[in-house]
């Protein structure tokens, strides 16, 4: 009998030990990692733009000007990053790349933009998800997001600043009407040039999703330099 308690004694903590390295796992490392995927690749896409980038002094700088028609950008690559979001609400240190298409491997780099989706800042709905929690906790703090915040992307020629219309609001994952070129529930009537943000819900659950839908406020070189809703 004592063999067997101290059997079971032993195997117990064996468990409890394993469970406690999983967690910190899923909630300590799967972040630190995230961090640092996602901070490089803001790094590569900065290091590529900059390439790209005319020198000032052979190319003055534009003024600033709103523009609902930006022109339309390359074909996105499955599971690379193509812009860079800001999100001050959430803090203005919050940056997070945007990659193409939503599978499991790209969410782990940061954000992901639903295939099929308008591209950035092009007419329909530029769609776009991420985890609330693991993985770096992008959205975390998605519940404070109000109507009126910014969201502001930029592909490094330009920068889109959206403006929340709607939200959050609390659906689940089979209504996929949220993302369409004019999203159910979301009060758009007619064709536009939209955004819509998706994350999981309950915050260590996925039963449901939160969604914020926004329309394009502005655009502005990125010559101009940063757009208002960035200034601090």
């Amino acid at each position: 009998m004592r063999v067997i308690v101290r059997s079971v004694s032993e195997l117990c903590i064996t468990v409890g030990t394993l469970i406690v390295l999983f967690v910190v796992y899923v909630l300590f490392w799967t972040g630190v990692k995230a961090d640092h995927t996602m901070s490089d690749q803001i790094h590569q896409l900065q290091n590529q733009w900059s390439r790209q980038t005319v020198h000032p002094k052979t190319s003055p700088a534009p003024a600033p000007a709103a523009s609902p028609a930006p022109a339309k950008p390359a074909t996105y690559k499955d599971g690379k990053s193509f812009a860079i979001m800001y999100i001050p609400r959430l803090g203005f240190t919050w940056n997070k790349p945007v990659l193409e298409d939503t599978d499991v491997s790209t969410l782990k780099k940061g954000l992901g933009h639903y295939a099929g989706t308008a591209q950035l800042g092009q007419v329909g709905n530029f769609a776009v998800a991420g985890h609330r929690r693991t993985y770096g906790n992008p959205f975390v703090n998605f519940p404070k997001l109000r109507v009126g915040d910014a969201v502001v992307l930029t592909d490094g020629t330009t920068w889109f600043t959206y403006r929340i219309d709607k939200g959050p609001y609390k659906t689940v994952p089979t209504d996929i009407e949220v993302i369409d070129p004019v999203p159910r529930k979301s009060g758009y009537t007619a064709s536009g040039r939209y955004l819509t943000l998706t994350t999981c819900d309950p915050e260590w659950g996925h039963s449901h999703r939160l969604i914020v839908w926004a329309h394009l406020d502005s655009t502005q070189p990125v010559e101009a330099g940063k757009p208002d809703a960035l200034r601090r």
